[in-house]
């Protein structure tokens, strides 16, 4: 320790916060505390050091359980109230930091330093000073509960510092920021910061007696029509009429004012004159009543303006979501109609994508850039008809669908109005609510919805209507066939970096607590992270895995370590654990009969691993990994080609007779179907027959016929997204997929070869290594001592 450092007796406080110049009454309880004021009072000066504790819970604190800057106190006065409880009345002198203990028994000795304050005696911060005063004056004015001593004790000041620290006494504050307000050693910003809680509590004084007045001009004209109402009551009484027509004359007005339809307005008017006939005493009252309140309440006329700046509503678009050029060029398309045709009728969008690209998100960023309203209706989970078009009145709590309700929280008619999962609605015995749907999705129809709890048509044409999917194949083709649909496949690793930077770390470090200047990404350590702990189409998992690196940062900032802390990749294992995923192609592959092949998912593309093995049988052919009928029929016709063509492939003819062939693919618990992997399946029984190895950089899809025809197939952009993310560098895809690559990112382009077959030769060309690797068969090669190419 330095010589200016000194060593007092230290005194913990649990809720309270010392300032200097402020003089505090404090109960004393602790065993060691007791000790402490009983030592310190003997000396002269009786001073001693005045630190808060973080958690007021503990009971016998250490260094690291109490804030660093503490307050160096002079003992005023001692009141023994018990044999084991003292109230002690100090004095704040200054601020002092602590650098150590030196004594934790019977009771804490720190030793301090002094602490140097910033912007003392500048003349902004005079100005600050008297604008403090005047503010204190006022407030001690409007508060009661404030003697007006603090006014005088004020006035007497002459440092800027020290009138801060006075005036914070006048203040409500939380703990936490007395803290935070002791330890601003800039005289200046510490002025600001009390200015400005000052003129806050001067606010709410203003607010407070603005309400005051409200509520007194209120209950006046409350007096009055009870006065009134009493009056009616009397008269209707005399008349016979009891309480009827009470409390309706609003709705003339509301049914007025809400503007609606000719045909609407007569079924309102005919309503509203039979509740009116009706006693308020039945239950039918209430029903009738909340149909009324619904009818008025909805947004028949209103409307809010569409933001028609096609520059503008790019930027927006561009500063929510990173890439996605297709959906955003949609968007921007229909805003330059919008202008030029300003009767053109709203279009019906599907996003349709894995889990994770923004689909949700998106439909947000829309209508901030049309300027509408935006309404979100799950509908995971829906399996009831009337959920769309509500229950009929006959019903005893009767209500609208959600798509009524959503537009009435909307309050315009002409909303953003997402449809969120729509492939998750399903059917049961109390009707199908995708059908329900057709009418709202229909152009030509919604003009007219009719639901059946208001039974009164509502136009829904100019609503934006957006609906979103992980899976085209669970909704119905006539609703499909309503839709515009908008593919949002996965993002490259560079995309995935890009929006990790300008999205994803700012938002997981400010929900964290953290600032910018205490944590940094590299780009390494996004690459590694995005490689080597997710293998995702989306975002969402990276986001997570971000989250737990910056909770990890935060452990060490909230621990006292000081400093930016930059993340490379080499931290991401300490914070994370060890990688999750690598790629395994090279291992899988480095025997003949493995082929990687490329599979498309609701949640993404990725590559699977096609494995066989021959042994010795019967001729049969086995068939593993939970496989689906037309997967089964793929493979029955890849055998029958290579049993059709064996002498050209170099196999012999009778390789089958006294052996078995046993087709796998990996990950048997997830099901798996389609003809996609035909080529790969052949490829696979060629490698193993003819011991040629799959390259380990290849990838392939493609359905194939028996006479070796390689026919298109779906899902390209995914599949190809998949294999990049797997480090594959060529891609073998049908002749006929070609044009599919006009979505595929020019990143990928670049570092992916395309290789295009039209027939199965092709993809053997292109996918077999030269050099022969012998099979070793079981039991039946060892017997013929002959290997399974020969």
């Amino acid at each position: 320790m330095s010589q200016e450092n000194t060593k007092l007796g230290l005194l913990p406080l649990r809720n309270l916060v010392l300032f200097p110049g402020v003089i505090l009454p404090i109960d004393v309880g602790r065993a060691g505390s007791l000790q402490l004021v009983e030592e310190v009072v003997r000396q002269k000066p009786s001073r001693l050091i005045v630190a808060t504790q973080r958690d007021k819970e503990i009971e016998s604190p250490g260094l690291e359980d109490l804030y660093p800057l503490a307050v160096e106190a002079e003992v005023l006065r001692v009141v023994k109230v018990s044999d084991s409880r003292y109230t002690l009345v100090v004095r704040g002198v200054v601020r002092r930091r602590i650098v150590g203990l030196s004594q934790k028994q019977p009771y804490l000795i720190a030793e301090v330093a002094a602490v140097e304050e910033r912007n003392v005696s500048s003349a902004e911060a005079d100005g600050l000073a008297l604008s403090v005063k005047a503010t204190v004056k006022k407030v001690v004015q409007r508060s009661p509960e404030l003697p007006d001593e603090n006014i005088q004790a004020i006035e007497a000041l002459r440092e800027p510092g020290a009138i801060a620290d006075l005036a914070q006494s006048n203040l409500e504050m939380e703990t936490d920021d007395r803290v935070n307000l002791l330890f601003e050693l800039d005289v200046e910003a510490r002025l600001r910061k009390v200015l400005e809680s000052l003129q806050r509590r001067l606010q709410v004084y203003d607010v407070k007696e603005r309400i005051d007045t409200q509520v007194r001009e209120e209950m006046s004209r409350h007096q009055r029509e009870a006065v009134l109402r009493q009056k009616l009551k009397a008269i209707q009484e005399e008349l016979g009429e009891g309480d009827e027509g009470e409390d309706l004359t609003d709705f003339d007005e509301k049914i007025t004012a809400a503007k609606m339809p000719e045909d609407v307005e007569i079924v309102a008017k005919k309503q509203l004159g039979r509740l009116r006939t009706i006693q308020p005493a039945s239950a039918e009252y209430n029903v009738q009543r909340t149909y009324l309140e619904w009818l008025v309440e909805l947004p028949w006329s209103k409307r809010s303006e569409d933001k028609l700046d096609v520059k503008a509503a790019r930027a927006i678009l561009d500063e929510d979501h990173h890439g996605i050029e297709k959906v955003k060029k949609r968007v921007l398309e229909y805003l330059a109609v919008r202008k030029l045709a300003p009767n053109k009728k709203a279009p019906i969008l599907c996003l349709y994508g894995p889990p994770g690209v923004g689909k949700t998100s998106l439909g947000r960023s829309i209508a901030r850039a049309l300027g509408r309203e935006f309404v979100r209706v799950s509908l995971g989970g829906v399996r009831d008809e009337a959920e769309v078009r509500g229950h009929r009145r006959t019903y005893i709590g009767a209500l609208p669908g959600r798509v009524i309700q959503a537009l009435k929280r909307a309050g315009t008619r002409n909303p953003i109005f997402m449809l969120d999962e729509m492939d998750k609605l399903s059917a049961d015995f109390r009707g199908d609510p995708s059908s329900a749907l057709l009418e709202v999705l229909d152009p030509e129809q919604n003009n007219t919805f009719s639901d059946h709890y208001l039974e009164v048509p509502f136009d829904l044409s100019e609503v934006i209507f957006i609906a979103t999917a992980n899976d085209l194949g669970p909704i119905q083709g006539p609703l499909r066939d309503r839709m515009e649909i908008l593919e949002l496949p996965g993002y490259t690793r560079s995309e995935k970096r890009e929006i990790a930077k300008k999205h994803l770390v700012d938002k997981q470090i400010a929900e964290h607590g953290l600032t910018k200047d205490q944590i940094e990404f590299t780009d390494e350590a996004l690459d590694a992270l995005i490689d080597h702990y997710t293998r995702e189409a989306g975002v969402r998992n990276l986001e997570r895995e971000l989250a737990n690196v910056v909770r990890g940062v935060a452990v060490k900032v909230a621990s006292g370590e000081t400093g930016k802390v930059q993340i490379h990749p080499a931290e991401l294992s300490e914070l994370l654990g060890p990688e999750r995923y690598h790629s395994e192609v090279s291992e899988r592959t480095e025997q003949p009969g493995v082929a990687t092949g490329l599979a498309w998912t609701p949640v993404g593309g990725h590559i699977l691993f096609i494995e066989a093995t021959r042994m010795a049988g019967t001729g049969r052919l086995v068939l593993t990994g939970q496989l689906g009928d037309v997967m089964k029929e793929s493979a029955q016709a890849a055998l029958s080609y290579v049993r059709s063509h064996a002498e050209e492939l170099g196999i012999a003819r009778d390789f089958l007779e006294k052996s078995d062939i046993h087709l796998h693919v990996p990950a048997g618990g997830t099901p798996k179907d389609g003809p996609s992997a035909g080529t790969c399946m052949t490829t696979a029984l060629v490698s193993l027959l003819t011991g040629r190895k799959v390259r380990n950089d290849v990838a392939m899809t493609g359905e194939m016929t028996l006479r070796g025809t390689v026919m298109p197939v779906g899902g390209i952009k995914d599949k190809v997204l998949g294999a990049h993310r797997a480090g594959i560098t060529r891609i073998i895809l049908p002749e006929r997929n070609q044009k599919d690559l006009v979505d595929v990112p020019e990143e990928i382009k670049k570092t992916v070869e395309f290789i295009f077959a039209k027939k199965i030769g092709d993809v053997f060309a292109a996918a077999l290594e030269d050099t022969v690797t012998p099979v070793i068969m079981t039991s039946l090669d060892a017997g013929k001592g002959s290997s399974p190419s020969a």
